[in-house]
């Protein structure tokens, strides 16, 4: 609840918007960060009033679990097991030497395995789990891909990371080197393993949506395209700087153990706004609801779906539109799903995935 008491004070207090990390449930999962409406690249400045001590109070954060046990004999990156629950569904576990332990996977295989194939990396929220992606048991991917034609890797755990390389080991939620992991590591392990084409995309959901752009806009070559649902893509101005470490303190996190003091030139690199010409040419589908209760809300459901995920979309609404409009200066087109209802819940990505579709089966060639 202390997530969602940001995002109202925000959106209240100041008429900007920003996107505070969810609780990990169908009610809200995975937060993400945010942007004012008058977005980074011209509006507030970098000096402006936030600082390293804008942080989600101790009270208010949510449990992060416990840190996975760390290795220092992993040296090189390898898929050191696989558990088939069908013949297209698997979860591959990949010692990985950047984050010094071993990392699950989720990964769906095509329809048609009897050529190489494309291959789709998705990320999702701040309460990522180390033993399943909720892609698989809350968003609706295993039946969604059951007739696509492309490999879908699904990443577990990177609670509270943003999917970025963090500077330093945080004491309460561990070592992130998520990026290495994503953009370095595993993809050379899955097109050996399952003989890809070497055509990828990415999509992820608010704190997944915002890996998601920063990996796009880093990583311009290694991704032909991008979707994202509910997410905020700033790091630069003050409300996208306060969301961002409301993001990675929600769950105990320092976000002085990210990318140094707030404003620095790590946090300017991250900014999707500011990079958005590193995206043109590629396929893009942004998403987002408006807050309002839609048809996945009735009489039986807890106040806190309301509250909490209508706050946070409210607040992706404006971040989104933040990005819409950077995209649309550039001259860069993109596919943008504005929804009139919604709040910050699986079930609202589940129904926008086939919306995606399109767009993402552009990007893989399909």
């Amino acid at each position: 609840m202390g997530v969602a008491l940001v995002a109202i004070a925000v959106l209240a207090g100041s008429g900007e918007a920003v996107a505070a990390p969810g609780t990990g449930s169908d009610s809200g999962s995975a937060g993400s960060s945010g942007s004012s409406d008058s977005g980074s690249a011209g509006g507030s400045s970098d000096s402006g009033s936030v600082t390293s001590g804008s942080t989600m109070p101790e009270s208010w954060q949510d449990d992060p679990g416990p840190i996975p046990p760390l290795r220092d004999d992993i040296v090189t990156p390898a898929i050191v097991s696989e558990k088939f629950t069908s013949e297209r569904v698997a979860r591959f576990l990949i010692a990985s030497p950047a984050l010094h332990r071993e990392v699950g996977v989720d990964v769906l295989l095509p329809a048609d395995g009897s050529v190489p194939r494309p291959t789709l990396y998705m990320l999702e929220g701040v309460g990522a789990g180390e033993d399943q992606s909720g892609w698989m048991y809350m968003g609706g991917a295993p039946e969604f891909f059951a007739d696509k034609n492309a490999n879908v890797v699904m990443t577990n755990g990177g609670v509270a990371s943003l999917y970025t390389d963090w500077d330093k080991r945080d004491p309460k939620i561990g070592l992130h080197k998520w990026e290495t992991f994503i953009t370095k590591e595993l993809p050379p392990l899955i097109n050996a393993r399952l003989k890809t084409n070497g055509v990828n995309a990415i999509a992820g959901t608010s704190m997944g949506a915002q890996g998601a752009m920063m990996l796009a806009h880093r990583r311009p070559d290694l991704y032909r395209g991008v979707a994202v649902f509910s997410g905020c893509y700033s790091t630069t101005d003050d409300v996208g700087r306060l969301s961002t470490q409301v993001t990675v303190s929600s769950r105990g996190g320092d976000p002085a153990n990210m990318w140094g003091v707030p404003g620095g030139p790590e946090w300017e690199a991250q900014d999707t706004v500011r990079h958005a010409e590193a995206l043109r040419g590629k396929p893009i589908y942004l998403s987002v609801g408006t807050g309002i209760p839609g048809k996945h809300e009735g009489p039986g459901t807890d106040a806190e779906r309301f509250v909490v995920g209508g706050a946070i979309e409210a607040a992706a609404n404006q971040c989104t539109k933040r990005l819409d409009r950077k995209l649309q200066e550039l001259g860069i087109p993109a596919t943008v799903d504005y929804e009139p209802t919604g709040v910050h819940a699986w079930a609202y990505w589940e129904d926008r995935l086939p919306k995606a579709w399109p767009t993402l089966r552009q990007a893989l060639g399909l």
